[in-house]
């Protein structure tokens, strides 16, 4: 298996891609950047600028860049918004109160400990805006998902990042000293994004006891639902015990929604009743949207096969990337991130002319794609066209 070692500086490079070939590429502008990203970790083609930047070429053959779940949504929840449309002219708060009474006993927990929103992006921004309104930093590995640490930066606050250790975890230990008088919060995505790796269960609940006594922790658990032993592997359970924890959880990879944006946050009642004083809770839901979220929680059959297709889709990646000489990092979630050994902009030009979509990130001074999962054939598209340009 050529899953990538301790050192992450050891990528196969390939010197017959600085030939004279790329300089003939199309002309594309991929210069837009977040405005906040970090030297040592930026996205190639911020999020949403592919959609504007790319408009004009061939529709995609293969969409692999948003980590979206190409087998959902479920059917169940598919007949749930179908029947539920006509009763689009009466507002949704009855189906918000049913869902969260479902996810309250899923997680485990009262409902008062729940808080619906339109995908989990809400509950990172909201809790942003809430611990940020007078600056501060937020501790996080470096990478990790960008969402809540733009929002941190963008109301003026700052990022106390940390490095991810050589296996690609979170490094905790470095975590806990950057905690300081000025810290307001913690994030932690497991598995994270866009790396896919895991951080132990056991070291990250132990973690949490100990910071969240004086420093809230934030754990984004977006892609935990893939793993098989997912239930006992949340954080959850530490917000049972009182613990100053903040989970998130989304429908929009497992169950398949990203488009019709229903997410939650586990939460103590006290940190939520700060998020609801700046925000109408329910109004930002739609109800069919929730229907369809109540059908897809109840079609476990459709979960499990979600979670096996994705599964598979790693290994046919894994199988592809080797077959090629090529290392990669092994994924907990519904993508695999690798090493590219071109620049990523002359990478992504390449593959959005062969119809296949990807995402492109520099990290540490290394460039990688990251490739969401896929069907068989997509990924079939996505390994003819990885050839083609590495050739």
């Amino acid at each position: 298996m050529n899953s990538l070692s301790t050192s992450r500086r050891q990528w196969l490079r390939r010197a017959a891609l600085t030939g004279a070939g790329l300089a003939a590429l199309p002309s594309l502008s991929l210069s837009a950047r977040p405005a906040a990203a970090p030297a040592n970790f930026r996205e190639y083609l911020p999020q949403l600028e592919w959609e504007r930047q790319l408009s004009g070429r061939m529709p995609l053959k293969a969409r692999m860049l948003a980590n979206e779940n190409p087998y959902g949504p479920s059917p169940k929840c598919v007949e749930a918004i179908a029947a539920s449309a006509s009763a689009g002219n009466r507002y949704q708060h009855e189906a918000a109160q049913q869902l969260k009474g479902m996810i309250a006993a899923f997680e485990g927990v009262p409902e008062d400990y729940i808080m619906i929103t339109p995908g989990s992006s809400e509950v990172l921004e909201k809790m942003a805006l809430v611990h940020f309104q007078e600056g501060g930093n937020v501790v996080a590995a470096d990478p990790t998902y960008m969402s809540l640490i733009k929002v941190v930066i963008g109301m003026g606050g700052s990022w106390n990042k940390v490095k991810v250790t050589d296996d690609w975890a979170h490094d905790l230990a470095g975590m806990r000293s950057a905690i300081n008088a000025d810290t307001k919060l913690v994030y932690v995505c497991n598995p994270n994004n866009p790396t896919g790796t895991l951080t132990d269960s056991d070291a990250l609940a132990a973690f949490c006891r100990e910071v969240a006594d004086e420093t809230p922790v934030f754990v984004d658990e977006a892609y935990l639902e893939f793993l098989p032993d997912h239930r006992a592997k949340t954080m959850v359970p530490l917000i049972r015990e009182g613990k100053d924890v903040i989970v998130a959880r989304t429908f929009s990879k497992i169950h398949g929604m990203a488009g019709l944006r229903v997410g939650y946050a586990v939460a103590r009642p006290e940190t939520l009743e700060k998020v609801g004083r700046i925000s109408r809770g329910n109004m930002g839901l739609c109800k069919t949207s929730l229907e369809g979220a109540m059908a897809s929680m109840e079609d476990e059959t459709f979960q499990e096969t979600s979670r096996q297709q994705t599964a598979a889709f790693r290994e046919q990646v894994y199988a592809g990337l080797e077959g090629m000489g090529m290392e990669y990092l092994p994924s907990y979630a519904s993508f695999v991130l690798f090493p590219i050994p071109l620049g990523g902009e002359v990478f992504l030009e390449q593959m959005f002319d062969r119809g296949i979509g990807v995402r492109s990130f520099s990290i540490h001074g290394d460039d990688y794609c990251r490739v969401s999962v896929g069907k068989p054939e997509e990924v079939d598209l996505f390994l003819t066209a990885l050839r083609q340009v590495l050739a």
